[in-house]
């Protein structure tokens, strides 16, 4: 049995959790960092092994200092961003005994049974990796999060996907015409993040039946709704055949966690 909760996503902070099990031994891992030991206390079916980070922006590591000192979770991140988070007041106490860096160029044994392999993305912090996690059934599960585009290599694991999980930022007519100041809207539009439309021409693309669930993540708060955002997605899998329940569809809360899903 595969599980997946999301904690929160969004610029509110995002952390999710993926395990897997039988029943009476499970393993599991988090996806960025922004839950708490104590809120991870609340689920004690939850065992999670170590900590993937996508990005040092602070919505993505913000407790990555407490889950070091208190659960010393081996901490995975690529070898700039975990040279970036010794600088980082949130990580740099406790980060050190905790540091894994990702190999780039394959496969990366994280925690029992998770083979990961990390991804480059374009983003405007420090470094932006996705993931592509095979889980011992096969199950392929990819996350890409914080993209300005979707590169060819992200669209490649896409494709092969059972689980995706991708940005769906903003509503190109609600950043334009909202209050963020000229500058925060080029930032958005510019290559940081991903919008409605751009997630929805992605899925088009990386559409294959094999596609079981379909998670939009990281929905902004002023220039975005998850009724936009989801039918957004509904039009685009509409406008290639797909028929309506044939992908479980649906949109990561900001600052909520989603019930835990059975993948």
């Amino acid at each position: 049995m595969i599980r997946f909760l999301s904690f929160t996503s969004g610029s509110c902070g995002n952390a999710a959790y993926l395990g897997y099990g039988d029943g009476e031994t499970e393993h599991g891992i988090l996806l960025d960092a922004a839950v708490s030991p104590r809120t991870l206390r609340g689920y004690p079916d939850f065992r999670p092994e170590a900590v993937l980070i996508t990005h040092d922006h602070g919505d993505h590591i913000r407790s990555i200092g407490s889950l070091c000192k208190k659960l010393t979770l081996p901490v995975w991140a690529t070898t700039a961003v975990q040279d970036a988070l010794l600088r980082h007041p949130a990580s740099r106490e406790y980060l050190i005994p905790c540091r894994r860096d990702f190999n780039l160029s394959g496969e990366n044994e994280v925690a029992p049974g998770f083979r990961v392999r990390a991804f480059v993305v374009p983003h405007d912090a420090t470094e932006t990796v996705g993931f592509r996690i095979v889980l011992p059934d096969g199950h392929k599960f990819v996350l890409m999060t914080d993209l300005g585009f979707v590169t060819g290599e992200a669209m490649a694991f896409a494709r092969e996907a059972d689980t995706l999980v991708i940005e769906s930022n903003y509503d190109e007519e609600m950043l334009l015409g909202g209050n963020y100041p000229p500058e925060l809207k080029r930032r958005i539009a510019g290559g940081a993040h991903l919008s409605n439309a751009a997630c929805a021409e992605a899925i088009r693309e990386c559409w294959h039946p094999g596609l079981r669930n379909l998670f939009l993540c990281h929905l902004s708060g002023n220039n975005n709704t998850p009724e936009l955002a989801l039918a957004s997605a509904r039009n685009a899998l509409a406008s290639i055949g797909v028929a309506p329940g044939a992908v479980n569809l649906r949109v990561l809360p900001r600052g909520i966690a989603t019930p835990l899903l059975n993948l």
